[in-house]
């Protein structure tokens, strides 16, 4: 046991839960890998040598108590600790989202979908709220309003969106539909599944928003240029309904060179992820500059990645079930439901100028506004001026988004 003191714990980017053992000279990943400064990846360290106090019996018999008290008083020390643990703050103000909120826009009068594991209703921050719809495409059951995800992911991403008591989400004045299509692991599962939620989001709840924090490797079904849905994504964008989607967390595998689908597509906003640093996060995917749905080059403002917002540590709801309902998430799952948000605040603010006299939101208007969303975009963090493939145009910044529309649409 005495080898502990040479040992540091490290975590793995891809997933913050599995340690591995280190040599504590050994330098590790790099803070890019974990879309953090050096410094603060350093800080991720936990060092074994404390622990050497287990090697004799009395140790062992003191620690073991120890562990067994903690599991059994976690509940208790969960709820105690989550008033004083980090918030998200810092992902609200950064992109500018309070400042609009403070002059009055919460997405009252804007119609979102989320497409997801499901939502758990008796979330208490989520009791100002009444869903407009709910439709389950596993198990076919629509009259329980639930959430199958193990980690509870449909909820963490509606509590971003909607939250408002412990923390306020982005739009927690939208009218919000949620229809239940990925599976309890939160996979994407049958294409033809998702695909019939877009439709049912399309064509039944006539939605402004279609937000999906899901994608598809590049091996799976959802990601075939073809897929049911991909050609859905297509039908909602034709029908003037805006889709944001995640880029996917695929950034540290070198065999995956673009973001997935359907965010690639072209009239889709594909959304990578940054951390409290302002740096991209390492696993946030990279875009092509080659669409490989045409073989050609992408041009502006439809490259890919086209933002990235806050995505790494993220606090929010969860189940109801847990004695604190609350977690923290990281992944371009969470970042996308910020930017649909921010638009669903753009569209409160500007809904009449973008529309037109037709009251339609047509092709040639929804490409302005992605126009003004690449305009707008942050890049004072990162080296290149124009569009990278892992940054995009930079970060959300909703207060010179809602400028940029204005100037572009003439809003008075």
């Amino acid at each position: 046991m005495r080898s502990l003191e040479n040992l540091d714990l490290l975590p793995e980017p891809d997933d913050h839960r599995i340690l591995t053992t280190i040599d504590n000279q050994a330098l590790g990943y790099s803070g890019e890998d974990y879309g953090l400064t050096d410094e603060e990846a350093k800080q991720l360290r936990w060092p074994l040598g404390p622990m050497r106090k287990s090697e004799t019996p009395t140790g062992a018999i003191f620690f073991s108590l120890l562990t067994l008290l903690l599991i059994a008083g976690w509940p208790w020390v969960n709820s105690y600790l989550v008033p004083i643990l980090p918030n998200s703050e810092w992902a609200y103000e950064d992109t500018g989202i309070r400042q609009l909120q403070s002059e009055g826009y919460f997405g009252q009068g804007v119609h979102v979908c989320i497409v997801d594991t499901g939502i758990d209703m008796n979330h208490p921050d989520f009791s100002h709220q009444q869903l407009l719809g709910f439709r389950d495409f596993v198990g076919g059951n629509h009259e329980l309003i639930r959430d199958i995800g193990e980690s509870s992911h449909g909820t963490l991403m509606a509590g971003i969106l909607i939250s408002n008591g412990t923390f306020r989400g982005v739009a927690p004045e939208v009218g919000l539909s949620v229809a239940l299509a990925l599976d309890s692991e939160g996979t994407s599962g049958s294409t033809d599944r998702v695909a019939q939620a877009i439709r049912w989001c399309r064509i039944t709840q006539k939605v402004d928003i279609i937000s999906l924090s899901l994608g598809g490797f590049p091996s799976d079904s959802t990601s075939n240029i073809n897929s049911q849905t991909n050609l859905a994504v297509q039908e909602a964008l034709d029908s003037g309904i805006f889709v944001v989607a995640a880029a996917g967390n695929t950034g540290l595998d070198l065999d995956i060179n673009d973001v997935s689908q359907p965010s690639s597509l072209p009239g889709v906003i594909s959304v990578g992820a940054i951390s409290k640093s302002g740096f991209v996060w390492g696993s946030s995917a990279f875009g092509s500059s080659i669409d490989p749905a045409t073989g050609d080059e992408r041009i502006f403002p439809n490259q890919k990645p086209e933002v990235v917002a806050p995505g790494v540590n993220i606090f929010s709801t969860a189940s109801s079930t847990l004695s604190s309902p609350y977690a923290y998430s990281s992944g371009t799952s969470d970042s996308t439901v910020f930017v649909t948000g921010a638009l669903a605040l753009i569209i409160q603010q500007c809904r009449d100028s973008i529309e037109g006299s037709d009251g339609y939101i047509d092709e040639n208007e929804m490409r302005l506004v992605k126009h003004a969303l690449a305009r707008s975009s942050d890049r004072s963090n990162f080296d290149s001026a124009n569009h990278n493939s892992h940054s995009g145009y930079g970060t959300l910044d909703i207060v010179k988004w809602s400028q940029e529309i204005s100037f572009t649409f003439n809003v008075e």
